[in-house]
């Protein structure tokens, strides 16, 4: 690997640990955090905990060996029932006393099972736990984003989740139930006379854990309960429950981003649904057996890890509105090729390429509901997808054995050679022919921005770029008198290093616009003032900066949008989230492909105050902090030359690389 490739993956890594430190600084998320591990762990052992409790309590082999499915079924048909339920609670009512009772109901269910210790009401409890759990799902995730700082921290909050319910919990949840198993043998227990097997006391522990929650959630997490917006309606004025599950599905159909992110789910799970119905008959086909199967499985979830650790970087440079539904299609592609795979070898690459699509493009759609879905339908667009996924999986693996069972395996001929075709390679076939089609009509409903080829968008997020060919560089800082001398500085350095380069945005022509376009707003408020400062940061976009990067241009702007978006947050009552989606809109979500930041300690003698400019200071701080690999951070402290030096030390050399890359870029 070269330097250059080595300093970018160590840069990446950094960036990786910076945005989720960053995440779990914030200490209502943290405590979260803390709540999905006991809730997950709990999730895990009683998968465990209930098998063995049936094994003990049925005494014939027949049911012995129905004990994990039926355990599994009365957990998955609850989310067909219920899940809307759930939806619609966590938009009516307070989040966070939906979690609480969820909890108090689960534990108290684990409890009863372990003291009635009859197999019928095992199961009934079990549903009853699974109706609990979509209730308390969806009243879960739509109050994430609220608990976050910025609406790109949705997406790391998410991995985050996704990493302690599949990853850290399942370790801890398969652990625990090791080590309670030992139980009597640490006590030198013997005898079947005991009061409460191994699996009764791991039912009890699994109450306690989900007891344990309710309480976190009650005293710990009040901000649960959501942010009280003055346009939101009061509970008493809110519709029925009829009239609100209506609107959801309502909404749903309406809303072109959340109908095409239903639609792509469900091509992605009828897929997945195909291959957990073939998976078992495929490893036969390979000439494996028990082994074969498990490397498969194995692939599939090593790929859903690497595509949930590479979304971000890929969301960098492809909106997450084209890269999901680009990845449904990419997953029911590679889904073709898994269904078409001659040996092991060849099936164990292709399995992991539609985990990693796969990954992809579930932290992709999570993102997209968190951060793009108002808050008041968040619920139930979870309690939709939750719904989707229980359905659709249920129907494709259970309907893909029929499938099986009707095909059979078929010989055909082949150039005049007989072949023999196992019937789960044409089942995978048909499953990757929904995934594909479903996620090109995923695309077209969410694609906002049809003028752009997607193919080079994504062989350029593939590559880590955008597919422009220039460079933009926005100089961000607490003054306007530092970042407008040193962005013209860099400028004219950056063409002594022989490259064209376009100062967009002349600082004193557009404060003059600026100035007249207020003359008639003056009195309007910041509302009329942020939407004045995003035109003119439209039209600068529009007219000057893209233009030049389609040229293959180096674009250096001052206060592009960090320092604007800093200054108005610290200024007054809008929230952060409303004014970066209004840049976005503004700015097409154009992103610096480096930033420069400014940092200058703050005097007493600044015009708004010292404790205005330590806000904007800080703000911008936390904007570096989630993204270094696109921030350099130059200290301000000192008279212009010696800042610019600084500019030029810091910069030059990162820039270097990318000029030996692209010398058409040279003049």
């Amino acid at each position: 690997m070269t330097e250059a490739g080595q300093a970018g993956q160590a840069q990446s890594s950094v960036s990786t640990v910076h945005r989720l430190r960053s995440v779990l600084a914030i200490r209502p998320f943290r405590r979260l955090w803390l709540v999905t591990y006991l809730c997950s762990v709990g999730d895990w052992l009683s998968l465990l905990a209930l098998t063995g409790l049936v094994s003990t309590m049925m005494k014939s082999y027949e049911w012995q060996s129905f004990a994990l499915p039926l355990v599994v079924l009365t957990q998955l048909l609850p989310g067909i029932l219920f899940a809307p339920i759930g939806g619609v609670l966590a938009d009516k009512f307070d989040r966070r006393k939906v979690m609480v009772v969820c909890d108090v109901l689960r534990g108290s269910l684990f409890i009863s099972i372990a003291l009635v210790g009859s197999p019928i009401w095992l199961f009934v409890a079990n549903f009853l736990v699974g109706c609990c759990a979509m209730l308390w799902i969806p009243a879960k995730e739509s109050a994430v984003p609220n608990l976050l700082r910025r609406p790109d921290q949705v997406e790391s909050a998410n991995q985050l989740g996704l990493v302690m319910t599949y990853g850290i919990s399942t370790i801890s949840g398969f652990g625990l139930y090791s080590l309670i198993s030992g139980i009597p043998g640490y006590l030198n227990l013997q005898g079947g006379n005991l009061e409460f097997t191994v699996a009764t006391i791991a039912v009890v522990i699994n109450g306690l854990l989900y007891f344990t929650s309710a309480v976190l959630v009650a005293t710990r997490l009040p901000e649960l309960s959501g942010r009280i917006s003055a346009n939101r309606r009061k509970d008493e004025d809110k519709p029925g429950f009829i009239a609100m599950f209506r609107e959801g599905l309502k909404f749903a159909g309406k809303t072109p981003l959340v109908r095409g992110l239903l639609i792509g789910m469900i091509g992605a799970f009828a897929a997945a649904g195909a291959v957990i119905g073939t998976a078992k008959l495929y490893a036969l086909s390979l000439l494996g057996g028990a082994s074969t199967f498990g490397l498969l499985f194995v692939a599939v979830f090593l790929g859903l890890a690497v595509g949930m650790a590479t979304a971000p970087r890929l969301a960098q440079r492809l909106a997450y509105n084209r890269l999901f539904g680009v990845t449904i299609v990419l997953a029911g592609i590679s889904l073709a090729l898994v269904a078409l795979a001659p040996h092991l070898w060849i099936a164990l690459l292709t399995v992991a390429l539609v985990g990693a699509c796969a990954g992809v493009a579930f932290l992709t759609g999570l993102t997209i509901v968190g951060s793009q879905v108002q808050d008041d339908m968040r619920g139930r667009t979870v309690a939709l997808i939750q719904t989707l996924l229980k359905v659709v999986l249920f129907g494709a693996s259970g309907g893909a054995p029929l499938l099986l069972t009707l095909l059979q395996k078929r010989q055909i001929s082949v150039f005049g050679h007989p072949m023999e075709v196992d019937a789960s390679r044409p089942v995978m076939l048909g499953g990757a022919v929904i995934a594909i089609v479903l996620g090109l009509v995923a695309y077209r409903q969410m694609d906002d921005r049809r003028e752009e080829r997607v193919l080079s968008s994504l062989f350029a997020a593939i590559r880590g770029r955008r597919h422009t060919k220039g460079l933009l560089i926005a100089v961000e800082g607490d003054t306007r008198e530092d970042t407008s001398v040193q962005a013209r500085r860099l400028a004219a350095v950056l063409r002594a290093e022989g490259l064209d380069v376009l100062l967009a945005a002349d600082p004193e022509h557009d404060e003059r616009r600026l100035r007249t376009m207020l003359s008639s707003a003056e009195l309007a408020g910041v509302r009329a003032q942020a939407l004045v400062a995003a035109a003119v940061r439209a039209d600068v976009v529009e007219r000057q900066v893209r233009p030049a990067l389609e040229e293959g241009s180096v674009v250096v702007m001052e206060r592009y949008v960090d320092s604007p978006l800093a200054h108005f947050t610290a200024t007054s009552s809008l929230e952060h989230q409303e004014l970066e989606g209004l840049v976005d809109w503004a700015t097409g979500r154009l992103r610096p492909d480096l930033t420069i930041l400014l940092d200058r300690p703050v005097s007493d003698g600044k015009r708004l105050g010292p404790e205005h400019h330590w806000r904007v200071q800080r703000l911008l701080s936390e904007m570096a902090a989630s993204d270094p690999d696109r921030y350099v951070v130059v200290e301000a402290d000192g008279d212009a030359d010696e800042v610019a030096d600084r500019v030029r030390s810091a910069v030059v050399p990162l820039l270097a690389t990318r000029k030996r890359a692209v010398p058409e870029a040279a003049v």
